[in-house]
């Protein structure tokens, strides 16, 4: 079943955010986040039956121009419905602010108090998402919402000129939570084919990479790989795996995908490694037994432990928290690990 891209982003919340705005909601981060076609009610009655973070009901790229007002209300309907057990939040891709459509698409979505996640595409500078932010704001301050989710979004990276106004996009909105590449659209944008080696999009992919780290953005998400099983079919394919690797190496915490069967691969590389956490945990539980014993520099299992290893079994630790894992067992279970 080909529900369209599973966005596998980041994964997790792992970084705090820089204004005292994004303070006021815990950065989170989805780890798959299947895109279904907002005008097909068989595909989005399908989707109920997924495992995801977050489930994203698209209403650009796969709804034709004369069903957009009908995906509309069939999205809201599906909103609506209470949330699926293996659905953590349910987001929606609107049209582009550019489109002329946006409006109507936040018009309707927004009435849903089950709405997480507004994902925009083709932004291109901030008024973009200041434009999505106002709308966001204006009409749920219209309304009486009582208790609800902050409302995260999540901007589509498509073109030259949003890549030069990154900056800029990352501090538009508070409400904004990562930047994901659509390498498709920005090859068409620049007139230039997708290889196997992807070099063609190496700075594209490591400033929008450096652009969200430095503005604390939490979800950083790459492209697509159009290959979702081996030639073989008997399992995923070798190039899905080096690329979701290849992008966690220049520092996306995520990774789009087109097919469900992608995400266990992208769960695997992008996701907490077990051992890794394990070992992380103790790391924590250890120097902070060693900072109160005044002690800088300490070892565990025969290494050395110092201020920037510490720094990052913390960051390990917390990358695992906003993923799910139970952090408080994990620090139980360790409670007695002792500097050495």
């Amino acid at each position: 079943m080909n529900l369209g891209s599973h966005l596998k982003p980041p994964i997790c919340n792992l970084a705090a955010f820089q204004s005292s705005n994004r303070k006021l909601q815990a950065p989170r981060t989805q780890i798959d986040q299947p895109l279904v076609p907002g005008s097909s009610q068989r595909f989005l009655d399908k989707s109920r039956s997924l495992t995801a973070d977050c489930l994203t009901y698209d209403l650009e790229d796969s709804v034709t121009p004369h069903m957009k007002a009908e995906a509309r209300n069939l999205v809201r309907k599906a909103i609506d419905q209470p949330s699926p057990t293996g659905i953590r939040e349910r987001a929606v891709r609107i049209n582009s602010v550019d489109s002329g459509l946006a409006l109507g698409d936040l018009t309707e979505v927004l009435k849903s108090p089950n709405l997480t996640t507004i994902v925009i595409p083709k932004v291109n500078s901030a008024s973009d998402l200041t434009f999505v932010t106002d709308v966001v704001n204006h009409t749920l301050a219209q309304r009486e919402q009582g208790e609800r989710t902050p409302i995260s979004l999540l901007a589509l990276v498509e073109s030259a000129k949003s890549l030069t106004n990154l900056s800029q996009i990352c501090a538009a909105s508070p409400l904004l939570q990562g930047l994901i590449f659509a390498a498709e659209d920005f090859a068409l944008d620049l007139s230039i084919t997708r290889t196997p080696s992807l070099t063609e999009f190496l700075f594209a992919r490591s400033a929008i990479a450096t652009a969200a780290r430095a503005a604390n953005l939490p979800s950083t998400i790459d492209l697509v790989c159009t290959a979702y099983k081996s030639e073989k079919g008997d399992g995923p394919p070798a190039v899905l795996q080096e690329e979701c690797r290849d992008g966690r190496r220049l520092g996306f915490n995520g990774k789009q995908c087109i097919h469900p069967t992608q995400a266990k691969v992208a769960d695997e590389i992008f996701g907490p490694d077990a051992a890794e956490t394990e070992w992380a945990m103790r790391v924590v539980v250890a120097d902070e037994k060693a900072a109160r014993a005044g002690r800088g520099a300490w070892t565990l299992d025969g290494k050395m432990i110092d201020v920037p290893v510490a720094q990052k079994a913390k960051a390990i630790v917390k990358k695992a928290h906003a993923c799910g894992v139970d952090i408080d067992a994990l620090r139980g279970k360790w409670e007695h690990q002792e500097p050495e």
